[in-house]
Protein backbone atom coordinates (compact mmCIF):
# COMPACT_ATOMS: atom_id res chain seq x y z
CA UNK A 1 0.00 0.00 0.00
CA UNK A 2 1.33 3.41 -0.91
CA UNK A 3 0.47 6.44 1.20
CA UNK A 4 -0.35 9.72 -0.47
CA UNK A 5 2.12 12.59 -0.28
CA UNK A 6 -0.42 14.37 1.93
CA UNK A 7 -0.25 11.57 4.52
CA UNK A 8 3.53 11.37 4.24
CA UNK A 9 3.87 15.12 4.85
CA UNK A 10 1.36 14.96 7.71
CA UNK A 11 3.39 12.32 9.51
CA UNK A 12 6.67 14.13 8.85
CA UNK A 13 5.24 17.40 10.19
CA UNK A 14 4.03 15.69 13.36
CA UNK A 15 7.39 13.97 13.89
CA UNK A 16 9.23 17.26 13.37
CA UNK A 17 7.08 19.06 15.93
CA UNK A 18 7.26 16.18 18.41
CA UNK A 19 11.05 16.15 18.24
CA UNK A 20 11.02 19.31 20.39
CA UNK A 21 7.61 19.54 22.02
CA UNK A 22 6.59 22.94 23.27
CA UNK A 23 8.56 24.66 20.51
CA UNK A 24 6.79 26.44 17.66
CA UNK A 25 7.99 25.97 14.11
CA UNK A 26 7.10 27.71 10.89
CA UNK A 27 5.93 26.00 7.74
CA UNK A 28 9.00 27.39 5.98
CA UNK A 29 11.27 25.81 8.59
CA UNK A 30 9.63 22.40 8.28
CA UNK A 31 9.57 22.58 4.47
CA UNK A 32 13.26 23.44 4.44
CA UNK A 33 14.11 20.61 6.81
CA UNK A 34 12.45 18.01 4.56
CA UNK A 35 13.01 19.70 1.20
CA UNK A 36 9.29 19.83 0.39
CA UNK A 37 6.89 22.49 -0.84
CA UNK A 38 5.64 25.11 1.63
CA UNK A 39 2.39 25.23 -0.34
CA UNK A 40 1.73 21.52 0.32
CA UNK A 41 2.66 21.86 3.99
CA UNK A 42 0.26 24.77 4.39
CA UNK A 43 -2.59 22.48 3.37
CA UNK A 44 -1.30 19.77 5.70
CA UNK A 45 -1.04 22.18 8.64
CA UNK A 46 -4.58 23.40 8.04
CA UNK A 47 -5.97 19.85 7.96
CA UNK A 48 -4.04 18.73 11.05
CA UNK A 49 -5.23 21.84 12.85
CA UNK A 50 -8.85 21.00 11.99
CA UNK A 51 -8.25 17.45 13.22
CA UNK A 52 -7.00 18.80 16.56
CA UNK A 53 -3.40 17.61 16.22
CA UNK A 54 -1.83 21.04 15.66
CA UNK A 55 -2.18 24.43 17.27
CA UNK A 56 -1.73 26.98 14.50
CA UNK A 57 -0.87 30.48 15.72
CA UNK A 58 -0.81 33.33 13.20
CA UNK A 59 1.20 36.53 13.30
CA UNK A 60 4.47 37.55 14.91
CA UNK A 61 5.76 34.85 17.22
CA UNK A 62 3.27 32.42 15.70
CA UNK A 63 3.85 29.07 14.16
CA UNK A 64 2.86 25.47 14.55
CA UNK A 65 3.01 23.29 17.62
CA UNK A 66 1.36 20.10 18.76
CA UNK A 67 -2.10 20.69 20.20
CA UNK A 68 -1.92 17.47 22.22
CA UNK A 69 0.73 15.33 23.83
CA UNK A 70 2.46 12.98 21.36
CA UNK A 71 1.11 9.98 23.30
CA UNK A 72 -2.46 11.09 22.51
CA UNK A 73 -1.94 11.39 18.74
CA UNK A 74 -2.71 8.00 17.24
CA UNK A 75 -0.92 7.25 13.96
CA UNK A 76 -3.77 5.09 12.68
CA UNK A 77 -6.25 7.92 13.22
CA UNK A 78 -3.99 10.37 11.40
CA UNK A 79 -3.63 8.00 8.44
CA UNK A 80 -7.37 7.31 8.27
CA UNK A 81 -8.03 11.06 8.32
CA UNK A 82 -5.47 11.91 5.65
CA UNK A 83 -5.99 8.92 3.32
CA UNK A 84 -9.19 9.77 1.50
CA UNK A 85 -8.40 7.62 -1.51
CA UNK A 86 -9.68 4.10 -2.04
CA UNK A 87 -7.38 1.16 -2.63
CA UNK A 88 -9.20 0.00 -5.78
CA UNK A 89 -11.96 1.29 -8.03
CA UNK A 90 -14.53 -1.12 -6.60
CA UNK A 91 -14.12 0.44 -3.14
CA UNK A 92 -15.47 3.72 -4.44
CA UNK A 93 -19.06 4.83 -4.15
CA UNK A 94 -21.23 2.74 -6.46
CA UNK A 95 -18.54 0.11 -7.04
CA UNK A 96 -16.93 1.78 -10.02
CA UNK A 97 -16.98 0.55 -13.62
CA UNK A 98 -15.58 -2.94 -13.16
CA UNK A 99 -17.60 -5.64 -14.96
CA UNK A 100 -17.07 -8.27 -12.26
CA UNK A 101 -17.81 -6.12 -9.19
CA UNK A 102 -20.71 -8.33 -8.07
CA UNK A 103 -18.70 -11.56 -8.47
CA UNK A 104 -15.17 -10.55 -7.58
CA UNK A 105 -13.58 -11.95 -4.44
CA UNK A 106 -10.59 -9.62 -4.63
CA UNK A 107 -12.48 -6.86 -2.86
CA UNK A 108 -12.87 -9.02 0.27
CA UNK A 109 -9.17 -9.86 0.27
CA UNK A 110 -8.15 -6.23 -0.20
CA UNK A 111 -10.64 -5.12 2.45
CA UNK A 112 -9.03 -7.55 4.91
CA UNK A 113 -5.54 -6.32 3.99
CA UNK A 114 -6.50 -2.66 4.48
CA UNK A 115 -8.07 -3.50 7.86
CA UNK A 116 -4.84 -5.23 8.94
CA UNK A 117 -2.80 -2.23 7.76
CA UNK A 118 -4.93 0.14 9.83
CA UNK A 119 -4.91 -2.19 12.83
CA UNK A 120 -1.11 -2.08 12.94
CA UNK A 121 -1.03 1.71 12.63
CA UNK A 122 -3.61 2.06 15.43
CA UNK A 123 -1.18 0.35 17.82
CA UNK A 124 1.20 3.32 17.62
CA UNK A 125 1.18 6.92 18.74
CA UNK A 126 3.34 9.85 17.80
CA UNK A 127 5.25 9.27 21.05
CA UNK A 128 6.29 5.85 19.72
CA UNK A 129 7.68 7.45 16.58
CA UNK A 130 9.80 9.97 18.47
CA UNK A 131 11.28 7.71 21.13
CA UNK A 132 14.60 8.72 19.56
CA UNK A 133 13.84 12.43 20.09
CA UNK A 134 17.47 13.41 20.76
CA UNK A 135 18.70 11.88 17.50
CA UNK A 136 15.86 13.50 15.56
CA UNK A 137 16.58 16.87 17.16
CA UNK A 138 20.24 16.56 16.21
CA UNK A 139 19.21 16.21 12.57
CA UNK A 140 16.32 18.69 12.49
CA UNK A 141 17.78 21.40 14.68
CA UNK A 142 21.55 21.10 14.17
CA UNK A 143 21.77 24.69 12.97
CA UNK A 144 19.31 26.05 15.56
CA UNK A 145 19.57 26.54 19.29
CA UNK A 146 17.77 23.83 21.31
CA UNK A 147 14.29 24.81 22.46
CA UNK A 148 15.32 25.10 26.12
CA UNK A 149 18.36 27.28 25.31
CA UNK A 150 16.23 29.36 22.95
CA UNK A 151 13.59 29.91 25.61
CA UNK A 152 16.22 30.82 28.25
CA UNK A 153 17.77 33.36 25.89
CA UNK A 154 14.44 35.14 25.58
CA UNK A 155 13.72 35.25 29.29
Amino acid sequence: MKLTAFTDYSLRMLIYLAAQPGRRATIAEIASSFGVSEHHLTKVAHALGKQGCLANVRGKGGGLSLARAPASINIGEVVRFTEASTIAECFGEGGGECRITGLCRLRGVLDEAVAAFHAVLHRYTLADLVGNREALSAIFFADRAPASAHAKGQA
